[in-house]
């Protein structure tokens, strides 16, 4: 598949361009010489890989999340948010962090085999597992695909706990496996909210969930009994932070209990995509909203230290900060009374060769 380094908008993708494979051996760039050109396509169609899974789960030890493993049905994403963190991970399948990302994707097969093997070995030990930390496990690829599903029917049969987020409303198609592990205290969900502004998102996260949508979702969650919550991930300096007032309380009113947020981060190729989607989309304010990233990051664009990458660091990050607890403990979110309530049992969980209850 031919690489577009054309800058220009396509619809219903976001990013503008294709950066170079960082691990590329050369480099290649068009240049307007004057003759004749082929125009680029303005839509480009997604095109699906498959992958046969060698490991199912990928371990980590940072001291900034609240898990040490995670598990990724894709690789890539369609739903294309121009700030996605994981977009730099698309070089390692020699393929770019920018459009390749969201149009190119990888489909991984055989994980519930490997999660046998997995939880089957004598030193496993049974934790939550994050499902997605990378991509999410309901872009639209699921709809076809199922694998999500397919794991979460494992987990429930292993009385496995999983910790979901997404931002996509496909989610409430699994409301019956959903039920089931909540019954057993086994999930917790996370929507993740950027903005109310529509008209912001269709350029920002062009194939997602619209806000409505993600808020009905995060309702219907709610109304079935599910531990659920939200994350306004990521909040972007200058451009979503003065909505954080809205956005929690609409998430309070349509049923969220618990609420957590992440400051913008721009890690490699992530920092030139979302300046250059910046110029496209909003460059009456490109200067300001990198201005205010910087001041967040000492001065880079990225600041990659633990402690610091998550929340940033300096004046308009405290404020932030602030500015996020006063919110929640005002509309009576993450409240330490209900926080008990919301952790999941990690001792029901049984090997999947071992023998069942007969009684249930």
């Amino acid at each position: 598949m031919p690489h577009f380094d054309i800058k220009q908008t396509r619809k219903g993708r976001g990013a503008t361009y294709n950066p170079s494979n960082r691990f590329a051996p050369t480099h290649s760039e068009t240049e307007d010489d004057g003759w004749w050109q082929e125009e680029m396509p303005t839509r480009l169609a997604t095109v699906v890989s498959e992958e046969r899974a060698r490991s199912a789960l990928a371990w980590n030890d940072s001291p900034d999340l609240a898990f040490d493993r995670s598990l990724n049905p894709y690789r890539g994403c369609e739903h294309g948010c121009i700030y996605c963190y994981a977009r730099p991970s698309h070089a390692y399948w020699d393929m770019s962090p920018g459009i390749d990302f969201e149009t190119r994707l990888i489909a991984r097969s055989g994980l519930v085999d490997r999660l046998r093997e997995e939880f089957c070995k004598r030193s496993y030990v049974c934790r939550p597992i994050a499902f997605s930390g990378n991509t999410d496990c309901y872009q639209p690829l699921e709809a076809e695909r199922g694998t999500s599903r397919e794991i979460l029917g494992f987990l429930l049969e292993c009385r496995h706990p999983v910790s979901i987020i997404t931002k996509s409303a496909l989610i409430l198609r699994d409301l019956d496996l959903l039920g089931e592990l909540t019954r057993r205290r086994l999930v917790r969900v996370s929507i993740s909210l950027t903005s109310l502004d529509t008209e912001l998102k269709r350029s920002l996260e062009p194939r997602a969930a619209s806000p409505a949508a993600r808020l009905r979702t995060v309702q219907r969650l709610h109304e079935a009994g599910i531990p659920v919550g939200v994350m306004v991930a990521p909040v972007i300096p200058g451009l979503t932070d003065h909505e954080l007032d809205r956005l929690l309380a609409a998430a309070r009113d349509a049923g969220a209990q618990w609420a957590g947020w992440t400051l913008l981060r721009l890690p490699r190729e992530v920092a030139p995509l979302f300046e250059d989607w910046l110029e496209a989309h909003y460059p009456e304010r490109a200067r300001k909203v990198m201005s205010l990233v910087r001041q967040s990051r000492g001065g880079a664009d990225y600041d990659s230290r633990f402690g610091t990458r998550m929340r940033g660091e300096g004046v308009f990050a405290e404020l932030i900060a602030q500015r996020f607890d006063k919110i929640c403990r005002r509309l009576g979110l993450n409240d330490p009374a209900t926080s008990e309530s919301r952790q999941l049992d990690v001792t029901a969980f049984r090997p999947p060769r071992a023998q069942g209850d007969l009684f249930e």
